[in-house]
């Protein structure tokens, strides 16, 4: 999804600041016509309302990190097409924590007017990791792929994956700020690899 300019894009960028430190329900318009610099007009003229503005911001967003996984998977199949995307989405998250913190606050939301948008947006972002998950070879117990129900299940994995390194991302920059890409990348990928049983 291509970034906006200009007004716009500093618009977008003091809303993304401000719900990542107050939350999208603590973030008035007023706060972000301020952060931005730009006169309340200016604001309603690019923006209609509030759920307007955070819905182009989500979407933008989730967009990035689609582009982000599709790219880190190029080329690569199965557990390297993971690993690859599991550091990609961690390299990406640690280069824009607020984004990671307004994700993870809005992902499992159901009560915005964008949710249906932001829905259609993370399934795409899921696809990306359901191939990868289908050439490592279905675990046994769980569906092969083959039905509707077995495809529901790979996207069921995928959102494990991708939950896994979201949550993963945020304890990280949070609570242990000096720690490693590669050491993080490391420890979701160890979780996920199901080494843990043995």
């Amino acid at each position: 999804m291509p970034r906006e300019s200009g007004t716009k894009r500093a618009i977008l960028d003091a809303a993304l600041d401000l719900a990542a430190a107050n939350g999208i329900s603590g973030t008035t318009m007023d706060d972000v016509a301020v952060r931005a610099g730009v006169a309340k007009g200016s604001l309603y003229y690019n923006f209609s309302s509030k759920d307007k503005l955070f819905e182009q911001l989500l979407l933008e967003g989730v967009g990035t990190l689609t582009e982000c996984l599709r790219n880190a998977r190029s080329g690569l199949t199965g557990w390297q097409a993971i690993e690859s995307m599991v550091r990609a989405l961690l390299e990406l998250l640690s280069e824009n924590r607020a984004l990671a913190k307004l994700m993870a606050a809005e992902i499992l939301r159901t009560d915005r007017t964008w949710q249906h948008s932001l829905h259609l947006l993370r399934q795409e972002a899921l696809a990306e990791f359901v191939e990868p998950i289908r050439q490592t070879g279905v675990p046994s117990g769980l569906p092969d792929g083959g039905s509707d129900h077995g495809s529901d299940q790979l996207t069921l994995i995928a959102g494990s994956v991708f939950g896994a390194t979201l949550m993963g991302a945020l304890d990280w920059l949070v609570f242990d700020p000096e720690r490693s890409v590669e050491d993080v990348a490391a420890a979701v990928l160890y979780a996920l690899s199901g080494r843990l049983k043995s």
